[in-house]
């Protein structure tokens, strides 16, 4: 079933679900050029996509690059295993919880994914060609992956205007239980607190101004999302809130005892930690390349940036040069320059050499 041809028939593309991130996903690459198919288990969600011009055409992406599975968790492995079946192309998936789709990740051509963006808007309504400007978007490699398919997936999601974060599986869920799963559970809750006695105090909700709102803003989101994330990553939801009622004890702790100090020194170290927080790389200046020699083997990329990951250096790009003779290649990694040193003398321990290039 055709739409509005705009793409180009040199790049193609396809969207499993099409929601609000899938949708995103076909805006941004239709965007681009790219010719972007799109299925939906739900016609009435699959048509809204074709009319708001997220998608070129209903159809099963059997000739596509590369594959974007953004159904709920429960179905990403069958969609998944049924794009690797129908095409050549790579498949990566949008899910926020990783550790449970490590079978699926075994397939060479299957790349775990889960970009870090939303909207208060649900489905195809919320969907904008610009959703991932600015935003993460972890990959999340293992050893099978091969490093072609997610060189091809990083350098898609890199032009979507995304900023890739590499990590293993099982560390994204213990991080995104952080940074996420339990933001989202404490702003709820918090809601449900403030509703409560609202009941009681018709003005509270009209004083829960500033603070309190950028606080609660995401329990606006979509809660049909969250009993499935919950379910995935229960494990290191429960372990990251026995930390946070941990927390709250020893603050309530301070405050009955009318500990000034105490919470003085707290408050000061939240907000330095606060501003600590890392902003996105602006410019040639924060960037060096590094140049190093790597071998035709599979898992030799992953590795290197799943140990730039653990130093904590962020990859701003990624080339890889291959020989015409030989089995090797070169690597060429784009990174922050300040942690740089840290990355190079780990590889060079390891009897990697590696020649560093400053890019300003």
């Amino acid at each position: 079933m055709a739409a509005r041809s705009g793409g180009e028939a040199g790049r193609r593309a396809a969207v499993v679900g099409t929601g609000l991130i899938g949708a995103s996903i076909g805006l941004a690459l239709r965007a681009q050029g790219w010719f972007v198919t799109g299925t939906d288990r739900d016609a009435a969600t699959l048509d809204a996509a074709l009319r708001a011009g997220a998608i070129d055409e209903i159809a099963e992406g059997t000739d596509c690059e590369i594959t974007f599975i953004a159904t709920p968790i429960e179905s990403v492995e069958v969609e998944a295993r049924r794009a690797l079946a129908a095409s050549s192309g790579v498949v990566t998936d949008v899910a926020g919880v990783k550790a449970s789709l490590t079978g699926l990740m075994a397939e060479a051509r299957f790349v775990g994914g889960h970009p870090m963006a939303g909207s208060e808007r649900d489905g195809v309504d919320g969907a904008r060609p610009d959703l991932f400007n600015g935003a993460a978007w972890v990959l999340t490699p293992v050893a099978s992956t091969d490093d072609e398919a997610f060189a091809l997936v990083r350098s898609v999601v890199s032009t979507l205007g995304a900023e890739v974060v590499v990590l293993p599986p099982e560390e994204h869920d213990r991080m995104v239980a952080v940074v996420s799963h339990v933001p989202h559970l404490t702003a709820a809750t918090l809601m449900t607190l403030a509703d409560d006695q609202a009941v009681e105090h018709r003005a509270l909700l009209r004083l829960a101004a500033g603070g309190f709102r950028d606080m609660t803003r995401v329990a606006s989101g979509h809660p049909a999302i969250w009993p499935d994330v919950c379910f995935e990553n229960r494990s290191a939801i429960v372990r990251s809130l026995d930390q946070l009622i941990g927390e709250l004890s020893s603050v309530r702790t301070i405050v009955a005892e009318g500990d000034r100090d105490g919470l003085l020194r707290r408050l000061q170290a939240a907000r330095t930690a606060r501003k600590s927080l890392p902003s996105r790389l602006e410019g040639a200046n924060d960037l060096v390349e590094l140049r190093m020699p790597i071998r035709d083997e599979a898992g030799a990329l992953v590795n290197i940036l799943l140990q730039a990951a653990e130093l904590g250096v962020s990859v701003a790009d990624v080339e890889i040069a291959h020989s015409v003779e030989g089995d090797g290649g070169v690597l060429v990694l784009i990174v922050e320059a300040g942690p740089a040193e840290t990355l190079v003398e780990a590889l060079e321990q390891a009897g990697t050499p590696v020649a560093v290039v400053p890019l300003a």
